[in-house]
Formats: C-alpha cells, sequence, structure tokens
C-alpha cells in the first residue's frame, strides 16, 4: 500500500516529455524568489556573497535567495542590518558553498614542514587567497536567517583531517533555522550564537566534524539530525551556555562515524568549554560505540549533560551506569563539581519544541519548513506543460533531472525558444521558499 501510494505520488509530479519550457531564470526568479544564483549565469548573479550584497537592509519579511545547484567557492557574510535572508538550495548534495580556511597562527621557526601545512589557508597569512577573510566559511550576523538544501563546507577541514580551527558555519543571530542542509569540517565545524536568550532550531541536517564540532551558546534544539564523526576519540559538543534556559537539546538524533570512529569506543559526547553549559541527547541512535563515560573535561563544571532513552543500533538500550558526573575545573587548585548524568521521562518530555522554540515572539520555524505536497496532473500537451495549483504556493520549479529549466508564479509553461526533453519534475514552493515535495 505504501509503496503504491509513494509511486503515485512521484506520478503526479512528473512527466516524461519533450517541450518547449522557459529555460531562463527571470530576473527575480519569475517574480517567486527574490534573487537567483546559478553559477552558470542562468540567474541574477554567480556568487551567493553577491545575492547578499543586494539584498535589502532592514527587512521584515523573508527575502527568498534561490541557489541553484553549483559549486560555490567562496567565503558568505550576512550583516547584522540583513534580516530575514532566506537562503535556498536546490539540494544539499549538488548545492555547495565551500572554501579552505581556518584561523592558525604563523608557525614558529623551525616547525616541522608537516605541522606547518595549514598555514597556506590561514585568515592571518598575508600570502593567503583566504586573508582576512572571516574566521568561517558562511557568518550570519543577523536575526531571522533560515536555510535549507545547501551543503556548508571547510575544505581544508574535509581535506587535512587537522586542526586548527576551521569553521563551516558561524551563526549568531536570534531565530536561526536550518532544514536539511550539511555542515562538514573537523574541528570547530559549526559555532552557535554566544547570546542566550537567542535560539536555533535545526532539522534533518547532517554535521560533521571531530573536535568541538557544534559549539557555542544560546538554545537549540536539533531533530532527527545526523551526528557524523571522522576519527578516534571524536568530540561532538563543547557549549559555553551561561544562562541558558535549555542549552543544546538532541532529539531523535543519530550519532555515527567513519571506521575511523567506530574502532574503539572512544567518542565523547561533549566537554564543557565554559560557564555553565547545558547538553542533553534524548531519543539518540548511536551507531558507533560511545566512550562508557560519554563526557570529558575541559575546565568548566556543566549545568547539565545528560541522556534520556539511548540506543545502540539496533535499537537496544544503552547501559548509562558508567556515564561522567563529575567535572575538574581550571586552575592550579581546580575545583570540583558536579551534574546529572541522566534525566527522568518527565524531564525530557518537557525538552520539546513548543517549550523551547516560540519564545515569547511566537517564532515558529516548522511552519518555514513545511514541504507542500506534489502538484497534481502534471500534463504535457502542444509544447506546453500544467498541473493542478498547489494550495499556498507562490510559485514552482521546474526541473529536468538536475537542472532546472523554469521558475514560475503560474501553474503552466508556455512555449520557449529553447526545448528541453526527459523526465520534468514539478516542485511548488511556500512563501518562506522551500520546495515541496
Amino acid at each position: 500500500m505504501k509503496t503504491s501510494l509513494l509511486k503515485r505520488c512521484a506520478a503526479m509530479a512528473a512527466v516524461a516529455a519533450c517541450i518547449m519550457p522557459a529555460t531562463a531564470t527571470e530576473p527575480g526568479g519569475g517574480k517567486v524568489f527574490n534573487a537567483v544564483v546559478a553559477a552558470d549565469g542562468s540567474g541574477d548573479f554567480t556568487s551567493v556573497q553577491q545575492a547578499i550584497d543586494a539584498a535589502p537592509t532592514g527587512s521584515t519579511s523573508p527575502w527568498l535567495i534561490f541557489v541553484k545547484a553549483g559549486s560555490y567557492k567562496e567565503t558568505v557574510n550576512i550583516p547584522h542590518e540583513k534580516p530575514f535572508i532566506h537562503l535556498i538550495g536546490q539540494d544539499k548534495e549538488n548545492t555547495v558553498i565551500h572554501s579552505a580556511l581556518n584561523v592558525g597562527g604563523k608557525p614558529k621557526p623551525g616547525t616541522p614542514a608537516k605541522d606547518t601545512a595549514y598555514w597556506a589557508c590561514s585568515v592571518h597569512n598575508p600570502a593567503s587567497p583566504v586573508y582576512k577573510a572571516g574566521g568561517s566559511v558562511v557568518t550570519v550576523e543577523a536575526n531571522d536567517f533560515y536555510t535549507t538544501g545547501i551543503s556548508y563546507v571547510n575544505d581544508f577541514g574535509v581535506e587535512s583531517h587537522s586542526g586548527p580551527q576551521a569553521l563551516a558555519m558561524k551563526s549568531r543571530g536570534d531565530r536561526a533555522g536550518f532544514l536539511d542542509c550539511k555542515f562538514r569540517s573537523f574541528q570547530d565545524t559549526w559555532m552557535t550564537t554566544q547570546n542566550d536568550a537567542y535560539r536555533h532550531y535545526v532539522k534533518d541536517c547532517f554535521i560533521e566534524g571531530a573536535v568541538d564540532y557544534f559549539y557555542g551558546g544560546g538554545d537549540a534544539l536539533l531533530e532527527n539530525c545526523t551526528l557524523y564523526n571522522v576519527r578516534r576519540g571524536s568530540v561532538i559538543v563543547a557549549p559555553c551556555h551561561d544562562k541558558a534556559k535549555w542549552g543544546y537539546v538532541f532529539r531523535n538524533c543519530t550519532i555515527d562515524g567513519n571506521a575511523e570512529a567506530a574502532r574503539d569506543a572512544k567518542t565523547a559526547l561533549g566537554r564543557p568549554w565554559h560557564n555553565s553549559p547545558r547538553a542533553v541527547y534524548i531519543h539518540t541512535t548511536m551507531r558507533i560505540p560511545i566512550a562508557p563515560r560519554g563526557w570529558s573535561d575541559m575546565g568548566a563544571i556543566p549545568a547539565l549533560f545528560a541522556e534520556y532513552d539511548s540506543r545502540d543500533a539496533n535499537g537496544n538500550p544503552i547501559d548509562l551506569s558508567q556515564r561522567k558526573s563529575t567535572y575538574k575545573g581550571r586552575g592550579d587548585n581546580p575545583p570540583t563539581g558536579s551534574c546529572p548524568n541522566t534525566v527522568s521521562k518527565a524531564e525530557a518530555d518537557r525538552m520539546v519544541y513548543e517549550n523551547i522554540i516560540p519564545g515569547t515572539d511566537g517564532w515558529n520555524p516548522r511552519a518555514m519548513m513545511q514541504r507542500l505536497p506534489a502538484p497534481k496532473d502534471v500534463r504535457a500537451e502542444g509544447g506546453s506543460l500544467t498541473w493542478q495549483p498547489v494550495s499556498g504556493a507562490i510559485g514552482y520549479v521546474v526541473l529536468a533531472g538536475g537542472n532546472v529549466v523554469a521558475i514560475t508564479a503560474e501553474p503552466r509553461l508556455s512555449s520557449a525558444p529553447a526545448a528541453v526533453c526527459g523526465e520534468l519534475r514539478v516542485r511548488a514552493v511556500n512563501c518562506y521558499g522551500t520546495l515541496g515535495e
């Protein structure tokens, strides 16, 4: 029943045809997106930063930027004065914003050459192509940022599998939403805001790294995400919460890794960077072995480093009896302190979207992330393409294979000069820019 339903839904949104669709993406995405970025020159801009630079300041509603599949080798900065940027990728496997950079300082004389390779792409090296760039491939200073369908990659971290710090994403604003994206590096892949009153909501994302690769502050809820470790002894989080109410909450996430990370039980769930950090894993599937102690020291005393209902790859409960609960501080005579290493079902049931995310302003990123259904009755007749309108759609993206051949505000395409043959697919776009089924 389920299989036939899926096949029927797919058939509704696709048709094999040879038609004459509008292949040019009109400025502003055919009145659907405010701007279109395309590396091949078929959009309004060829780089993401160009589109950000052209976006208005002080927006109070979403500014939709569609990024076609392609390789965008650049660093991107979204300044504080440009809120409500919605960065929508065609799909995360083929839409990649990347650069090779790190923040390592100048090597000392006599340092072995193998230990100085990082210097070639350090932001502090005057001879580096990223000299004086920000410390992250993408930096978001603004509030109300939303992104989906994009991979954010620090090439230095991914290729070298070594430090120093090499961020792929730094998200410093409030009300930041992330859906179906990838974040890849090695050390310090993603730094969240250090304002503990700010919120992040992360859904269906893939986060890769080895050293403190999700770190910072703020209240962040991650649901259905994969945390992918790429070496023995990886450390997943390193929070620095001071006054956060919830801190980092992972619900229904998966901890996975490569063969090196899975080789023995050395991976740590996290360590306390500064202040009184909080991190909780709820209903987590641990596909690689985690260190029996779970957590490690870093100099601060956490307010809460805990788990509830952790399971192995086969769905069996994991023994949490050896989990660490006592931590050592910094200094010559370091203080010690303790925190709970588990939470009860009642406590876990409170750590949910409805309590963490809306705040006092009613922020609702799940509404942004809701995918509209596939268009029905897609038909190719007389050199044109038509389909039934989708309720709530502001427009449609038409694809042939992996290529966007048209973006239209209407549920139809008329004849145009260039022909496209093959299977065409239509995806509705909601008012926040998210592509539908």
